[in-house]
């Protein structure tokens, strides 16, 4: 799979870096989205039912299941630490993953080990 330092090289070519404040909503759970996120720095927290399951990092990428056909967010996502962001819509997936192929892997490990664990709380 692909490092952190690799996957952020792929966000920084993608889009102008978003910053998040300490404890500011990314997204809600129920919300549409059109769009995934990487995170260059930073660190956030993965909710679900008002509870924090997960704690994800610099280098991880989450909000992905709006790209594979999930309409609403399955989540919630707030900034743990100041955050910096990108957001890659599906325009700009399909471009990362045509420049570095590995990355659609990474995406995919990512999203069907985060959807496991969550399964698995329930």
């Amino acid at each position: 799979m692909l490092n952190p330092v690799v996957t952020i090289e792929i966000f920084q070519k993608q889009a102008e870096p978003q910053i998040y404040a300490a404890g500011q909503i990314i997204f809600t759970e129920g919300q549409a989205g059109d769009f995934m996120f990487g995170i260059i720095a930073g660190e956030i927290n993965i909710l679900v039912n008002g509870k924090v399951v997960e704690t994800i990092t610099t280098g991880d990428v989450f909000g992905t299941g709006v790209l594979v056909g999930i309409k609403n967010r399955t989540y919630t996502a707030i900034a743990k630490t100041e955050c910096k962001l990108v957001s890659l819509d599906e325009r700009r997936f399909l471009f990362a993953v045509q420049e570095t192929p590995m990355f659609a892997l990474h995406v995919i490990k990512n999203y069907s080990e985060r959807l496991s664990r969550l399964q698995h709380m329930v």
